[in-house]
């Protein structure tokens, strides 16, 4: 089995596309340098037109070619960065394309289909006893057992108390941690879930898992190959 795990946060996004905002940085090119050439006739045409016996002082000249320059600069460095954040951006987008199909380690609700659910509980440290709550859609508890604190991976055969096979469908697996028969902490379990699509959503990253739930890849905890 391949598996990755503490998966660190890896992407995120600030633009659409990359070549939207590659045309965007040429046509911004272009509009700096014709506002440019039409700044230069403007002042051209105030010093032909000066008060001969007031003329304006040079260094005013200066200082709007200083300003003119400095806002020509901003502008084309704005669109840089944009048109370098469109192509990180892709290539994030590209590279998440091959988690689709695996699984990823996540702690939210997954899809029960018939086959046993791999859980990975998470103990409160100072627990001596431990069970794991299993909730429907709904929110209603359908089973509830023992766990051993320090059991690292458990499988849940999709039954209820009675034992009879649940429907397929979404659920959520809690581990309650006691001490000493008191309740001290609850916590959302981790298991794993199929990636089934990678898209954009405004200016994030976002993975679509086999139950349906969208999530950032920086809350996936881990990766591995699908199981057969």
């Amino acid at each position: 089995m391949t598996e990755i795990t503490s998966t660190p946060p890896l992407y995120s996004s600030n633009s659409t596309t990359v070549s939207g905002d590659t045309g965007v940085v040429t046509e911004t090119k272009q509009a700096v340098s014709s506002d440019f050439d039409t700044f230069l006739k403007m002042l051209t045409v105030q010093l032909q037109n000066q008060d001969p016996l007031n003329p304006v002082d040079s260094t005013d000249y200066a200082t709007q070619l200083a300003t003119f320059s400095s806002v020509e600069q901003q502008v084309l460095t704005n669109d840089l960065l944009r048109e370098v954040s469109a192509t990180l951006s892709g290539n994030a987008l590209q590279e998440l394309s091959g988690w689709i199909g695996m699984e990823a380690l996540v702690r939210a609700p997954t899809l029960f289909n018939g086959t046993p659910v791999a859980v990975r509980p998470d103990y409160a440290q100072e627990a001596d006893d431990a069970a794991l709550v299993v909730r429907d859609a709904s929110g209603t508890v359908v089973q509830r057992f023992s766990l051993e604190p320090g059991q690292e991976e458990v499988y849940w055969a999709g039954t209820d108390e009675t034992g009879a096979t649940l429907p397929i469908g979404i659920y959520r697996f809690e581990v309650e941690s006691y001490q000493d028969e008191t309740l001290i902490d609850t916590k959302v379990a981790q298991v794993y879930s199929q990636i089934q699509e990678v898209r954009k959503d405004g200016d994030l990253l976002q993975l679509r898992l086999s139950d349906g739930s969208e999530l950032e890849p920086g809350q996936i905890e881990g990766l591995r190959a699908p199981q057969v």
